[in-house]
């Protein structure tokens, strides 16, 4: 049984984005339409996923253009990988002090100390 096409509409409802940004993409090379039903573009459900790994990058601080090179990349695109262990190496940086400071609001939030941020252990926790 194939799954049924989604128009665009459903697509960006369920990715929450705007029918104009699967177009940008669909321009940009970051996903294709499975055809159109009249005038509106359908896709298959997969896309989804595909959405998906573009808003993690997005969010992970690569562009447009990144991200299109990283969904046609191979192997031999020694660049590309280098790029892609650098920003690794970034998340491993912003994930360390999101840490920090996730432990050190747990900490203040049960604290007594007056001020919360001249604690010793919220100073520690974050420095």
């Amino acid at each position: 049984m194939t799954e049924a096409l989604l128009d665009i509409a459903e697509v960006a409802e369920r990715a929450g984005l705007a029918p104009s940004a699967l177009r940008f993409y669909e321009k940009r090379g970051l996903v294709e339409p499975a055809g159109r039903n009249g005038l509106r573009r359908t896709y298959h459900p997969d896309v989804l996923r595909r959405l998906d790994l573009v808003a993690c990058a997005r969010g992970a601080g690569f562009t447009i253009a990144e991200i299109a090179r990283f969904l046609v990349a191979t192997p031999s695109d020694a660049a590309l990988r280098e790029r892609m262990a650098s920003k690794a190496d970034e998340l491993d940086g912003a994930i360390d002090r999101l840490t920090r400071m996730r432990d050190s609001l747990r900490h203040a939030a049960h604290c007594d100390h007056v001020p919360l941020v001249d604690c010793p252990d919220f100073k520690v926790t974050i420095g």
